[in-house]
């Protein structure tokens, strides 16, 4: 289970390719992103014809909002941002006090944004399998965000093994699970896997999310996900691969709220009595009273004596030490006793 004391959760808003190749709507997505009080925005950084080939289909999902007259390469060619975009985006991210991340989805990318200077990289859930783009990351040894939809513990593993060996250390990676499906059926998410990961792999861990609500992200915050990320667009009509399956700005705000929430609940762990519930302790508990007129010397028995709020006085956890002994002094009913 969670052991969070108090960790703050980064919630990252993944803007995608939800710009739509247009930078002042990524622009907007960044403003829209810090208002929410996210903690990073995420794009995707890619050359096209370094990553898609020619023959390469479209995705279920993609034909059913894009349609299947233009093939996928010539679907994400329409999506890259050069990289003017990127300065521009990331000078905007400075303004809003919002980190700026992205995925980068070829080699030549990986090389863009470490010379943009990005402290942190989001290797995709498709690229888990590619050993030169995962040893040219590792390499980096920058702080690495995994996702691993589609994968089984085994690649995973593979994976962490490859980063490590090829420069970056295991303390500087966090693994999300996700569910590589958009949306993403409730049925299909299997929440828990994410600490089979944790537990398994002994890595930090969190969740990328690709169902349909803020639902799903809320639940992993609670079970102790360290990092959240949502894709979000500024209108779920707009034309588009990933908008359908996005959330917009107000349900963004809403997720971040909770969110922050969970982190307030979970606490450190420790059972004990809070500081807002002290003052109701004496309320709520009861002392050991009299239970009828006693006189100087009477035996306290089970015939005079019961339990009864406040809890101001005699714990009734010392019922047996009390019975068969004598009373002080006179107690009329209901008063506290005393030893």
């Amino acid at each position: 289970m969670p052991n969070k004391k108090n960790t703050h959760v980064m919630i990252i808003a993944e803007a995608g390719v939800n710009h739509n190749g247009n930078l002042e709507t990524a622009l907007r997505l960044v403003d829209e992103a810090a208002c929410a009080g996210a903690d990073a925005v995420k794009f995707q950084t890619f050359i096209a014809e370094a990553g898609v080939s020619k023959f390469a289909p479209k995705a279920e999902y993609q034909k059913r909002t894009m349609g299947n007259e233009e093939s996928q390469l010539e679907m994400v060619k329409k999506l890259e941002l050069d990289e003017n975009a990127h300065r521009k985006l990331m000078q905007r991210c400075k303004q809003k006090d919002i980190l700026f991340l992205s995925t980068p989805f070829d080699r030549g990318s990986i090389e863009l944004l470490d010379q943009l200077g990005l402290e942190m990289i989001k290797i995709p859930s498709g690229e888990i399998t590619n050993l030169p783009y995962l040893r040219k990351v590792g390499a980096l040894k920058k702080k690495l965000i995994l996702s691993t939809g589609m994968s089984t513990l085994k690649e995973i593993r593979v994976a962490l093994r490859i980063l490590e060996s090829s420069g970056t250390p295991r303390s500087r990676i966090t693994v999300l699970h996700c569910n590589t499906e958009y949306p993403t059926p409730y049925e299909d998410v299997n929440l828990l896997a994410m600490l089979t990961i944790r537990d398994k792999l002994g890595v930090k861990v969190g969740y990328s999310d690709h169902t349909l609500g803020v639902e799903v992200p809320i639940a992993a915050a609670a079970l102790g996900a360290s990092v959240i990320e949502k894709h979000f667009t500024l209108d779920r009509t707009m034309p588009g691969p990933d908008h359908i399956a996005s959330i917009e700005p107000d349900e963004l705000r809403q997720m971040v709220l909770a969110v922050r929430n969970i982190e307030k609940v979970l606490g450190d762990g420790t059972k004990k009595a809070s500081p807002s519930e002290q003052k109701n302790i004496p309320i709520a508990r009861k002392s050991i009273v009299a239970d009828k007129d006693i006189a100087k010397g009477e035996i306290y028995s089970e015939s005079n004596i019961t339990i009864k709020r406040p809890g101001t006085g005699i714990t009734p956890m010392q019922w047996d030490h009390v019975l068969g002994i004598p009373s002080k002094r006179n107690f009329c009913k209901d008063e506290l006793i005393e030893l």
